[in-house]
């Protein structure tokens, strides 16, 4: 299916290392987009320095156009105009398109969603799978309406999850071949092909954006509880437990075996990571 660079131009809008995923899968099929839609820098760690988001570096390193507009108004969507188009892409995006956006492009806007929609809908699909103790997830591509992830489905295509995965590998096992997936799609993308699936909107259930809150866990919970936890919130925001001095003490490696953790180093409140068996011998 691949074919020149040219048959298809396309914005694409996404901006953390997820995306980036989706697109060097594109690159690597010598698909690029005209122009990359992404969050503004903002600042980051202890000292606030002002940083890219990942997808404007990935941008700047293949000569692609960047946008990074706060919200997208009626002077974003012009300034998004001045670029030739036939579709949007979107990949972890983190903002609603407006229907006057989406009404703009010929052959629609398809977005890479990493689970088996209609299940797991909203900002969190990568880590409702490991709360919810799921065996199997995947990748749907979909066309965007006005509505969160309630277009019709593409392409979907399902995944076992691994005892080694966490969210952080998850995210790129699945955004990864999103892109590919795109990669197949786009060139031969018209507004009838590939067929377009309604999903049965009966089924669906919901995400909600993390807080770093949710990371807290009780050593007396169950164990495939925590395990779980752990898998759903490494990187962030990490699982932690409040010791008998109101102490936070955040896990950082742990193991799980039948029903029964195992933590091997923590860091608590202002320290330096240990192994867990020293941090209880000097508490």
């Amino acid at each position: 299916m691949n074919q020149n660079i040219n048959t298809k131009k396309f914005v694409f809008f996404g901006t953390p290392q997820e995306a980036v995923y989706v697109l060097d899968s594109l690159k690597s099929k010598n698909i690029l987009p005209e122009l990359v839609v992404c969050s503004p820098d903002k600042k980051v760690g202890r000292h606030q320095i002002m940083t890219p988001p990942q997808t404007k570096v990935w941008a700047i390193e293949n000569n692609i156009k960047v946008f990074q507009p706060n919200k997208i108004n009626d002077e974003a969507i012009e300034e998004i105009k001045k670029t030739f188009f036939d579709l949007f892409v979107v990949a972890a995006y983190g903002k609603i398109l407006p229907e006057k956006l989406l009404d703009l492009s010929s052959l629609g806007t398809i977005n890479v969603h990493p689970s088996l929609l209609p299940r797991y809908r909203g900002p969190s699909p990568i880590e409702f799978p490991f709360l919810s103790n799921d065996r199997i997830t995947g990748v749907s591509i979909m066309e965007l309406d006005k509505d969160i992830d309630h277009g019709p489905i593409i392409y979907q295509e399902t995944y076992e999850i691994k005892d080694k995965d966490n969210s952080e590998t998850l995210a790129k096992t699945l955004f990864t071949r999103g892109g590919e997936i795109l990669a197949d799609i786009i060139p031969n993308l018209t507004k009838d092909f590939p067929e377009r699936k309604e999903q049965n909107h009966s089924e669906a259930t919901f995400t909600h954006k993390l807080k770093r809150e949710n990371g807290e866990v009780k050593l007396s919970d169950k164990g495939r509880e925590i395990w779980n936890k752990f898998r759903a919130y490494t990187p962030w925001p990490g699982i932690f437990y409040f010791d008998k001095n109101n102490k936070r003490v955040k896990i950082t490696e742990m193991s799980f075996d039948e029903e029964n953790i195992e933590i091997q180093k923590v860091i608590t409140e202002g320290k330096k990571e240990v192994d867990y068996k020293i941090y209880l011998n000097n508490k």
